[in-house]
């Protein structure tokens, strides 16, 4: 079976910690051990896994991703968000963690970002569980 998780971006581009609602996703399907599988289904849209204690992170790497590609006219895609399309590309759409006893199998420090390259908009990821429950 799979879940979505509806998030709503506020800005043009930003990453959104959904750690937490992934978690509780893992939790209610009582799956103990197994796999989380995470897919953006948008196409200016992106997940990564990175640093979650320092928010200042977060604003270097939109930051970054802005300078690396910014909107820019010499784009030809009639919408004028080519450079969202060509983030999304670079980060990619999908991502898979390990499940542990119940829990996310992530670093210290690590946490899932949902990077938005243009919005403000509501999204969704697919979350796919398979597993031992």
């Amino acid at each position: 079976m799979i879940r979505y998780i509806t998030i709503k971006s506020h800005s043009r581009t930003e990453l959104i910690n959904i750690t937490d609602q992934v978690q509780d996703t893992v939790r209610v399907s009582k799956v103990n051990y197994g796999l989380c599988h995470l897919c953006v289904l948008h196409t200016t849209a992106g997940i990564t896994i990175n640093e979650g204690a320092d928010p200042a992170v977060q604003r270097d790497m939109v930051n970054f991703f802005n300078k690396l590609v910014p909107n820019d006219p010499y784009f030809t895609h009639a919408e004028g968000n080519s450079d969202a399309h060509v983030k999304a590309s670079i980060i990619g759409v999908a991502k898979t963690l390990f499940i542990d006893n119940s829990k996310l199998v992530l670093g210290t420090w690590q946490a899932i970002y949902f990077c938005e390259f243009d919005g403000p908009r509501e999204r969704r990821v697919a979350v796919k569980i398979t597993g031992d429950a």
